[in-house]
């Protein structure tokens, strides 16, 4: 039997932020269809009618436990999916075949209306690019540290000597291993000295280091804003967690409208955005995650975010969202 009005959970098999959110779901007695895109086979299955009847698309999706009516989806909460590799698989094969996942089951998700996404996968990456954020900010009345892009050795130099203090950030956190290790880039400090012409392979990102006395996280659900001050001697707070304190704050009504405009412009639901509290106490701009995580916040400092999403989902109107 399907499940009447759900809400799908599109994430991985171990993602506990996930599961915080499905937790107060149950709560209020709303069914959830969690599955992950990797699932597909005998775990997961989907059959989608187009050009039949009234309505421009009829089908269900089934887990191993669980069936959606494609029609009657209440939200979609789109957080972490793995998609398949097909490891097992020749190159080729593995290739087209990953290619048929993400255009057949991906693209049938992506033509779901009249439900709520948080948030469409699309938007999400069209959100994502730092460059599009960085232009957008400043647009919305953001305060946006000076910022170079570019992939030219003489450019870059030439800005670090304009603004002496810069650091080099990555365009997007991207998986990379070597010898088999996971990395990870940090926002880093850079000397036009150490430029060589192997920047020329690729745009890079850099920009005048803002002097801060503390970072601030804003997580935004719907129309919920939760604010958590970071305090830390760290530039880039994401290397040792164990080094933070944690504090809520109230933002200005300003710039509340600011994030506000900002995930309209994209059509997001949620996002969570990073800025930095200087020594006046003047917040700049850093970036937005669109689909940031948050459940170690709540764990902090005990703000209901979990629960802010999950009445969001409930709620599954596209209407909720506007101002």
């Amino acid at each position: 039997m399907a499940e009447e009005e759900p809400v799908l959970v599109v994430t991985e098999a171990a993602d506990v932020t996930a599961d915080m959110v499905i937790t107060h779901l149950n709560r209020q007695g709303v069914p959830v269809v969690r599955f992950n895109a990797a699932d597909i086979g005998t775990d997961l299955t989907i059959s989608a009618r187009f050009g039949v009847g009234s309505t421009s698309m009829t089908g269900q999706l089934r887990t191993s436990s669980r069936t959606a009516d494609l029609e009657r989806v209440r939200a979609v909460y789109w957080r972490r999916p793995v998609w398949p590799g097909f490891g097992h698989l020749p190159d080729a094969d593995a290739g087209w075949a990953a290619a048929q996942v993400r255009y057949g089951l991906g693209g049938t998700l992506y033509a779901l209306r009249n439900c709520l996404w948080v948030n469409h996968p699309l938007r999400n990456a069209a959100a994502d690019y730092k460059p599009a954020q960085l232009a957008l900010a400043h647009r919305t009345g953001l305060t946006v540290p000076p910022t170079l892009v570019t992939n030219d050795p003489d450019e870059a130099r030439r800005f670090i000597r304009d603004h002496h203090q810069v650091i080099c950030k990555t365009l997007r956190w991207t998986p990379y291993q070597r010898d088999s290790v996971g990395l990870t880039s940090w926002a880093e400090p850079v000397q036009a000295d150490e430029l060589d012409d192997t920047l020329r392979v690729t745009p890079h990102l850099f920009q005048a280091r803002v002097d801060k006395t503390a970072d601030l996280r804003v997580l935004i659900v719907g129309r919920r804003v939760f604010a958590v001050r970071i305090d830390s001697d760290l530039l880039d707070w994401r290397r040792d967690y164990s080094a933070l304190t944690y504090s809520v704050v109230d933002l200005p009504d300003r710039l509340e409208k600011s994030l506000f405009a900002y995930l309209d412009h994209f059509g997001l639901a949620s996002g969570s955005f990073d800025l930095a509290v200087d020594h006046a106490g003047e917040l700049h701009w850093l970036e937005l995650n669109p689909n940031g995580q948050w459940g170690w916040l709540e764990e902090r400092t005990g703000l209901e975010m979990a629960a802010a999403f999950a009445d969001l989902l409930v709620q599954g109107d596209v209407d909720v969202l506007a101002p």
